[in-house]
């Protein structure tokens, strides 16, 4: 598309196959994909452990119970240094090469990249709720309040570290419905990044 660095950060609901659409995105434009692999290289910046910090993804209330007892040198709680690292990380990897980034308030940390095109996706809730039971394979009893549990801490922990708001149209570039499916979610936001690129050179 060009021959500077450009980056398309995924924000999504739960269940809107936003992570399956970054993928697939990354394979249209051959570039590298980074969701939970910047976990691993965050645990290298920060000298926690990478299952620490997997667990931290998996439990933020816990953690943040934890920040308030633990704090470092700096004064900084146990969230705050992973978030930092995190957000070290996300600028590294947007200046090394173009790249697909998904969640980790990546939207927020590259604000002022001249070449972010961020996205949110999104899905009915009938669509969402069938990609969980079948797509991920969750075996939850009520599948509508575990989507709603997991966007609602999504939301706290984007609110609390940009002091912006989870799923602001006005945060966006673009926003997407993927009930249009897999493949045409991926085509729409392809195509807008090569109409946005043309202007941002």
């Amino acid at each position: 598309m060009t021959s500077k660095n450009f980056v398309i950060t995924i924000a999504r609901e739960y269940g809107s196959g936003g992570r399956l659409i970054g993928q697939k995105l990354a394979e249209m434009l051959n570039i590298p994909f980074y969701d939970k692999e910047i976990i691993s290289m965050a645990a290298e910046q920060s000298g926690f452990t990478e299952d620490f910090l997997h667990k931290h993804d998996q439990h933020k209330h816990w953690l943040n119970f934890l920040s308030n007892v633990f704090i470092n040198n700096n004064n900084l709680p146990l969230t705050d240094q992973i978030y930092l690292a995190q957000c070290q990380v996300i600028k590294d990897m947007a200046e090394k090469s173009s790249c697909v980034i998904v969640g980790r308030c990546a939207d927020h940390v590259l604000a002022d990249h001249p070449r972010c095109v961020k996205t949110f996706i999104h899905a009915p809730q009938e669509q969402k709720i069938q990609r969980i039971l079948h797509s991920y394979n969750e075996k939850v009893e009520n599948p509508v309040a575990y989507a709603a549990k997991i966007d609602k801490e999504r939301a706290a922990h984007y609110n609390y570290f940009t002091l912006g708001k989870w799923g602001k149209i006005s945060n966006y570039n673009l926003t997407v419905d993927s009930s249009v499916g897999i493949d045409a979610a991926a085509e729409v936001i392809m195509v807008y990044t090569e109409n946005f690129l043309k202007n941002h050179q």
